[in-house]
């Protein structure tokens, strides 16, 4: 299934695509879908949904999110401020450990 990325210019715009396709997706109520839910414990995805999501926004934006993501990202808000990060439209998350951010450097080489 092909997305439209045309309207997302921040990580704002980000979060709102994301959302979508979760919901879209995994059939989860909009509501639940707030920026500090948990992907796993509070939204019910397993792992291999999250990856699939992960997946659908590599292909997307034309990022890579690096192995051990998951380790770093547990909430909605982190994955988007991630992604967002990745694709230049936020600044590095202050979430993330120096060594992950060094990684998604290395994946991503075209990031400033």
């Amino acid at each position: 299934m092909s997305r439209s990325i045309a309207k997302v210019k921040n990580w704002m715009t980000m979060f709102r695509w994301i959302v979508k396709v979760i919901r879209d997706d995994y059939g989860i109520e909009e509501a639940r879908l707030t920026r500090h839910a948990q992907l796993e414990t509070e939204l019910g995805l397993g792992l291999e949904q999250v990856e699939e999501v992960l997946g659908i926004i590599d292909r997307s934006f034309d990022i890579r999110f690096p192995q051990g993501t998951l380790d770093e990202v547990l909430r909605l808000e982190e994955l988007c401020m991630l992604a967002s990060w990745l694709k230049g439209f936020y600044k590095q998350p202050e979430f993330i450990s120096d060594g992950f951010a060094a990684q998604c450097r290395a994946a991503n080489p075209g990031m400033s």
